[in-house]
């Protein structure tokens, strides 16, 4: 399986902010379809490494980080809404003049995506949701007035040293016996920087709640919703009940499954999305 990163990759900043992001099988001016994938809280590009391979063999691929995960920038400034973070995926489409777009988004960055399938129909031709966040309200009041306290980034940092890699992991995936080195250490990577605390604080403050029914439903590009029966996180309820609002999409569950699918099931939604996209695996 050949997989093609390009280099050099033309640098990205947005908001005074420097955007990691990695391109994969890119031909300019070329029609072929765009997968751009969109990662979850807590998460980076990372957590796409065993499905980009796969993508990469039907069209190109962007995968990037969302401020302040991964590789990208961790302002203390930076207002970490949604809307924001669906204009730094927009703004990085139009920067690399990409067409034919399918969205991919995991978790948080299913409800990015929505955003984005909201504010830019014109941009999107597909959706995929996979466990995507949904119908989760603003932060509390008083979590929102302690975000100001000036130590309260030390509580983010302390909570997430107290939960440890491991612990989040067993929670995000079924099958335990996936859980290796490898994946310990790339998702504790990002948060070997201090700054991400700062910036972790801010977002508690600045999300704005999901998109609630009314506007969901106004939604009318195509969308694939994948989930994980057993997923602890983002229980399937949740995606049956955007399966509903969503008047245009269609759903899949697999069983055994948890919520970090691109980690638990490449292969599996690999197979779904070029279906869905209305690729031949032959290609």
């Amino acid at each position: 399986m050949k997989q093609q990163e390009q280099f050099p990759l033309p640098p990205f900043s947005i908001y005074g902010m420097t955007v990691h992001y990695e391109l994969y099988n890119y031909e300019p001016n070329s029609n072929k379809t765009t997968f751009v994938l969109i990662h979850g809280f807590l998460s980076s590009t990372f957590s796409y490494r065993r499905l980009i391979p796969l993508l990469a063999q039907h069209g190109a691929v962007v995968a990037l980080d969302l401020p302040p995960f991964g590789k990208s920038d961790k302002s203390k400034d930076f207002t970490y809404s949604y809307r924001n973070m669906a204009n730094i995926v927009v703004s990085l489409v139009e920067h690399l003049h990409l067409s034919n777009i399918i969205l991919v988004g995991h978790s948080m960055g299913g409800q990015i995506a929505l955003y984005i399938s909201k504010q830019r129909p014109d941009l999107v031709d597909k959706t995929v949701l996979i466990c995507s966040s949904g119908y989760l309200p603003k932060s509390h009041f008083s979590l929102v007035y302690s975000s100001y306290l000036p130590f309260f980034y030390l509580y983010i940092k302390n909570w997430l040293v107290r939960s440890g890699v491991l612990k989040n992991l067993l929670n995000v995936i079924h099958d335990r016996s996936l859980i290796d080195d490898e994946m310990m250490q790339g998702y504790a990577a990002p948060f070997f920087d201090e700054r991400i605390f700062h910036a972790l604080t801010r977002m508690i403050r600045d999300r704005e709640g999901d998109l609630p029914s009314c506007e969901l439903q106004q939604i009318e590009i195509p969308s694939l919703l994948i989930w994980g029966e057993e997923d602890k996180v983002v229980p399937i309820s949740v995606g049956k009940r955007l399966h509903s609002d969503l008047k245009n999409s269609r759903f899949i569950s697999y069983e055994k499954a948890g919520h970090l699918l691109p980690e638990e099931k490449p292969q599996h939604v690999y197979e779904n999305i070029v279906e869905f996209a209305g690729i031949s695996e032959a290609q």
